[in-house]
């Protein structure tokens, strides 16, 4: 048995979970803003309270690599490094965009098996984060950063197939979608440390663990510094 602790802090939402065989142990969540440094430490330490009180042993830690907030995705890597280090475990990485697809594969929606799913994370003005898979994870579009137009997914809406787009970066795009094919919104996805456990647990079954000292976030773009705004 897998014990993982999870962590996520790639959009505005900062949670962590303590997950084993899919099950959820433990979980803590966020959704009032960009406060990941100030809570992230607490969501962590609850988990790993849970596991001593229930005398359970963590076997790894998981972060949500992005794409997705620049600073988010620092403070989460920092504290799953700074953990798995302490604890001397691996570490797993987590495809943002896979989590927010696995979310909506495994919710109550009755899915036809040939849909094609994409996340959008909101990037500033018409610009996501997206990628596009089908059930079995596997990619119909690579994970990039796209700017926004009348012919953006003109492909994966071609072929016919269901298009599920969801993420907060989907509600921008609302007006280019609708009408084209059977593309649909799914609304209110936001990638949560308590969906990563499938992921997570894949990855630590094959032993595919990220480098402690080297491993880095999934940006897709470079960082842009923005211009702070005068104070008088």
């Amino acid at each position: 048995m897998a014990v993982i602790v999870n962590i996520e802090t790639s959009t505005d939402v900062c949670s962590a979970a303590l997950t084993a065989e899919g099950q959820i142990l433990a979980h803590y969540e966020d959704f009032g803003g960009r406060n990941h440094a100030a809570l992230v430490s607490d969501y962590v330490k609850g988990c790993l309270d849970f596991a001593a009180d229930h005398e359970i042993k963590v076997d790894a830690v998981a972060v949500s690599m992005g794409p997705g907030s620049y600073t988010g995705l620092r403070i989460g890597l920092s504290e799953a490094k700074g953990l798995a280090y302490a604890l001397d475990v691996p570490l797993i990485g987590v495809s943002t965009l896979e989590l927010m697809a696995t979310r909506v594969m495994f919710s109550t929606l009755d899915i036809a098996t040939e849909t094609i799913f994409v996340p959008m994370i909101d990037a500033r003005r018409m610009e996501v984060y997206t990628a596009a898979y089908d059930f079995g994870l596997s990619r119909l579009m690579e994970p990039q950063a796209l700017i926004l137009d009348e012919t953006s997914y003109g492909d994966l809406i071609a072929t016919g197939r269901p298009v599920l787009f969801f993420g907060n970066g989907s509600e921008k795009a609302r007006a280019l979608l609708e009408g084209r094919g059977a593309a649909a919104l799914v609304p209110d996805v936001v990638p949560l440390a308590v969906d990563m456990v499938a992921l997570s647990e894949l990855k630590h079954a094959r032993r595919e663990f990220l480098d402690l000292a080297y491993s880095v976030p999934e940006y897709l773009k470079d960082f842009q510094a923005t211009k702070p705004k005068a104070l008088f």
